[in-house]
């Protein structure tokens, strides 16, 4: 039977620019694994369900893309009789999908109800062959992962070398600075030999290659016994801080008299070192006696897939789908939410994975592996790939755009900013992190006149510095930190203090206490918990273990008291102004000083030290890091000077040239702060809104007039209980390993649950892990 809908019009190749969605589908993670496989659209590359959900047939009604290639994967039987080999360098394994898999193809129109179209018809046979031949979503993301893709800079390609000489190979046996005489990295502009930072697996270093370049300004090096005769070597910028490559490293070698062919590797390069301990950083999968612990399925216990250095991201997703709010919001019977481009939609995608974590659905055992002597008797599951995912939250931003490891509570507040930004049109389901959200007071009195000033702030996380106190250790061993409970660190979050500050009212500058608390409680609190030491000028993280008691943690004695009746407040308008009237504001100058020499911009320490009271760098510190991502955050302050009342002409520009119109680019600019970022994911979750041409200001105005409620309560007893927390392993938050541990209800007895990637169990003693944890979520029983 003819299908009148085999024509050009119903049938497009992929181009290189084009996502093809052929492994699972875009809504669900139904996949091409299912008996009745995937629906891949041939018109825009959507992939849809073909169970019993339907995603590929609401996705053929809803925009009339009739024909789709239905792909459909089984498992070829291998037999192994050995283990596998270890993994032992960067490079994606030769074996091929065809090596492990027969896949069926089938051409299909939905709406004629035709399962069997010629694949070989002269319009289709092409299209198909393209499809197929296109390099997936995933794909993508596999590779990158994988092969570190390394490019030289203008640093190494404006190289000015001083003049030839030959460097003595007794030179070249130890640094200049110290007796180290391994991890040594050469100067590639003057010769000067030193040793570089410490390394993983115990390598030693003193950091006076950094010291060399911060003092002369060489930034290029090239570590000596990563030199292969065939060229390759590991060359650092110190000025772009990353690892380069030296298309004329021979040649700059030779300027100093080391000649490539003489040369032999004789120290792991950067890359084995990070393989090597990518490897390492593994928690403990087995019982005491050294059994595999047994692998959990069902309802919420559902493992995600490592994409390559995306445990951050597990990790955080893992324990966010724990919260009643999350839960609610994105998984369940929820109400339909149809979009163009489900895999450019956030809302989409978060029912997505709400929905393969929390149904069970998806937790089985892997049926690739095949269970023999050499893997355990239960396989852990293939785990769900939250690539659609992971590519939507970090499009536009320069680190989690990256393949690379990330600091899984920086993602945790990347996350919340584009949740709490995202449409939540239904009352029944409000925006899910407003449970993680509390208002911290802060109380300032002055010491001369006793006059007080209240100032708020609304968060959605806690910070804590961990006092770090080393216990004596003998030589050669290493530093044990004293061990400080939860509450001393929520004391020192709340004490009071003296801060030099000058009073508006009096004049006095004989300083100001300070002291600050909880104004509000929220139903789940989020406390990150720094651990950081300066060691040779890198910071890193150190283990020191934090007490958290079994008990509900009673948070009662730090509720702020607010305004008493025999206080007496600061006067608002005791403030200086400017001459146009704005309010002065004058950034303590000592506070200023110390967030500069940390990195920060001063446009940002202004902001910040305005936000916290202008008190100290801590407060000020601890703002800049909730509020990274803010749309304004390097725009200069504004204390009530008009604001900008048109979109910025090189943002609407900007979007314009990827071919949004201008009316839909000035809305998605003003509903995202000016944000382009946000914008984007504005634009391509609005496709199919009406956008009116006229200005929206007197129509908004025309709407509800009521205040926001405050976030949090007040309300006492405030007992929070432990229910999740992120754990790092590794000396920094960017490398290493992070895994969540749960507390769920098994069997009907509260049990610790770890997710470590795709492996799901149950532990028996999570004390240990509960001291180290990187993140913890509470929640208000």
């Amino acid at each position: 039977m003819a299908c009148p809908h085999v024509s050009a019009e119903n049938l497009s190749k992929p181009t290189p620019t084009d996502s093809v969605y052929r492994e699972d589908c875009t809504q669900c993670f139904d996949s091409i694994d299912d008996p009745t496989g995937l629906d891949v659209c041939l018109k825009c590359f959507n992939g849809g369900c073909t169970g019993d959900r339907k995603h590929a047939q609401a996705h053929s009604e809803s925009l009339k893309h009739p024909l789709v290639l239905n792909i459909r994967r089984t498992r070829k039987v291998t037999v192994r009789d050995e283990p596998p080999a270890k993994m032992s360098k960067l490079a994606i394994a030769a074996e091929t999908e065809s090596d492990r898999y027969d896949t069926a193809l089938t051409v299909r129109c939905l709406e004629c109800k035709i399962d069997d179209l010629s694949i070989t018809d002269p319009a289709i046979a092409p299209v198909v062959d393209a499809v197929m031949k296109a390099n997936t979503f995933s794909r993508k993301e596999e590779v990158k992962a994988w092969e570190q893709e390394l490019t030289s800079c203008e640093h190494i390609l404006t190289l000015q070398q001083g003049p030839p000489r030959k460097i003595a190979s007794q030179d070249l046996g130890h640094c200049s600075k110290c007796d180290l005489h391994e991890n040594l990295w050469l100067c590639l502009e003057c010769g000067n030999l030193a040793c570089g930072r410490a390394q993983f697996g115990g390598v030693g270093g003193n950091s006076h290659g950094l010291a060399h370049a911060t003092e002369t300004g060489h930034g290029v090096a090239v570590k000596l016994g990563s030199i292969t005769p065939e060229g390759t070597a590991d060359v650092y910028c110190y000025t772009c801080d990353d690892e380069r490559v030296d298309d004329d490293l021979s040649t700059h070698l030779a300027n100093w008299g080391i000649i490539l062919s003489e040369r032999q590797k004789t120290e792991k390069s950067l890359t084995e070192m990070q393989i090597e301990q990518n490897l390492r950083w593994e928690f403990s999968m087995t019982t005491e006696d050294g059994k595999e612990l047994t692998p959990l399925f069902g309802p919420g216990l559902t493992g995600l897939k490592n994409l390559g250095n995306s445990c951050y991201l597990a990790s955080i997703l893992q324990c966010l789908f724990d919260i009643p709010s999350f839960q609610k919001r994105y998984a369940g019977n929820l109400p339909p939410h149809e979009v163009r481009d489900p895999a450019q939609d956030l809302e989409t995608q978060l029912r997505k994975i709400g929905d393969g974590l929390l149904s069970g659905r998806y937790s089985k055992p892997d049926s690739d592996v095949n269970v023999s002597e050499h893997s355990p008797e239960v396989p852990h599951q293939k785990g769900l790939a939250p690539s659609m995912l992971k590519h939507l939250v970090g499009r536009g931003h320069a680190e989690f755009s990256t393949m690379r490891q990330q600091d899984a509570f920086e993602l945790l507040q990347h996350l919340i900013k584009h949740i709490s930004r995202s449409p939540h049109p239904d009352p029944e389901l409000p925006d899910p992190t407003r449970s993680m959200r509390f208002v911290m007071e802060q109380r300032l009195q002055c010491l001369n006149c006793e006059k007080v000033r209240y100032s708020s702030n609304e968060q959605d996380s806690l910070f804590i510095d961990v006092p770090l106190e080393k216990l004596p250790a003998a030589e050669g061993e290493e530093p044990k930190y004293k061990p400080v409970s939860l509450k001393e660190c929520l004391d020192n979050v709340t004490a009071s203090e003296v801060v030099e500050l000058t009073c508006s009212d009096c004049g006095s500058k004989t300083g100001f206490t300070k002291k600050q608390g909880f104004k509000t409680f929220p139903e789940v609190l989020v406390i990150n918990a720094r651990k950081m030491a300066v060691v040779n000028w890198v910071p890193i993280k150190v283990d020191v273990p934090v007490i958290v008691d079994n008990e509900p943690l009673s948070l009662d004695a730090y509720l702020s008291k607010g305004p008493q009746p025999d206080e007496e407040l600061l006067p608002e308008d005791a403030a200086a102004t400017t001459s146009s009237g704005a309010p002065a504001f004058v950034p303590d100058a000592e506070a200023v000083a110390q967030l500069e020499a940390m990195g920060f911009p001063r446009v940002r320490c202004e902001k910040a030290l305005h936000a916290t009271g202008n008190t100290d760098a801590d407060s000020a510190m601890n703002w800049l890091f909730s509020h990274m991502d803010d749309a304004d955050i390097d725009e200069p302050l504004n204390l009530g000077g008009p604001p900008a009342a048109t979109a910025d002409p090189e943002k609407v520009a900007t979007l314009q040239s990827m071919g949004f119109p201008e009316p839909r680019v000035v809305k998605a600019l003003r509903e995202t702060g000016g944000d382009v970022e946000g914008a984007i994911e504005w634009l391509f979750s609005h496709m199919d809104d009406a956008v009116e041409e006229e200005e929206e200001g007197p129509k908004a105005a025309s709407g509800s007039t009521s205040a926001p409620t405050e976030a949090g309560s007040s309300e006492l007893p405030a007992n929070f209980e432990l229910k999740s927390i992120v754990c790092h392993k590794g000396t920094s938050i960017h490398a290493g390993h992070y895994v969540a541990f749960i507390k769920k209800e098994l069997s009907g007895e509260p049990s610790w649950v770890l997710f470590n990637d795709e492996k799901v169990v149950k532990v028996v003693d999570v004390d240990e892990m509960k001291k180290f944890a990187y993140v913890y979520f509470f929640r208000r029983v």
